[in-house]
């Protein structure tokens, strides 16, 4: 087991759970709410179809075609998996601690009003724990180096406009989204602690990519 990712895994654990408890204590802060508001509301027919890529609708296709990629590429077989998994945790983990939390939503939805609870943000989770964690694995890939670049930055500003989405159409706090990407980090970095071969493993020919 690695030391590292564990101790990460603690540390994120620890600050989310604590952020968990203040904001229910003590609300979100006022000049975090007064930025969040100047946000609400713009670009939001971009920020709803940034929504979508977090709803089961979109994620059920996404898995199916890594599914496929990992039958006929057993070398990312670890990797694939590795993710589904931490996207499933994700979205399950993430619906039971709403409820532990019982953090209520904001009242100026834009679009669609969502029901459940607030904190954390299941799709900052999701965002972090599988679009940014495919950015990551992708940059540490044996893929050729602008392949890597390219796609670890498109997949972590995709991320980024995922969480920024969830302001925009005045979904979440912006501590709900830190609270998700903080407890997305204690499932990853958890992972990586059990089985670190998954994405550190050598694999042949990356000192060759790295070199292009």
């Amino acid at each position: 087991m690695q030391i590292k990712p564990l101790v990460v895994a603690v540390l994120a654990l620890g600050a989310f759970i604590l952020l968990g408890i203040d904001v229910i204590d003590y609300g979100e802060p006022a000049g975090l709410l007064a930025w969040e508001d100047s946000i609400v509301n713009h670009s939001s027919l971009v920020a709803w179809w940034l929504t979508w890529s977090c709803y089961i609708q979109v994620l059920v296709p996404i898995v199916v075609v890594l599914l496929i990629i990992a039958w006929r590429m057993p070398a990312w077989r670890g990797r694939i998996f590795f993710s589904i998994v931490i996207l499933l945790l994700c979205w399950r983990g993430v619906d039971a601690l709403q409820h532990v939390f019982a953090r209520p939503r904001r009242l100026d939805w834009v679009v669609k009003h969502e029901s459940a609870f607030s904190y954390p943000s299941s799709h900052a989770a999701i965002a972090a724990g599988f679009y940014g964690l495919w950015a990551w694995m992708l940059f540490l890939s044996e893929l050729p180096r602008t392949t890597r670049i390219a796609g670890a930055t498109l997949l972590a500003i995709f991320a980024i406009a995922i969480c920024w989405a969830r302001l925009a159409l005045g979904a979440h706090y912006l501590t709900d989204l830190i609270g998700g990407i903080l407890f997305a980090i204690t499932l990853v970095s958890t992972g990586l602690a059990i089985v670190p071969g998954i994405v550190f493993q050598p694999v042949a020919g990356r000192a060759s990519a790295s070199a292009e």
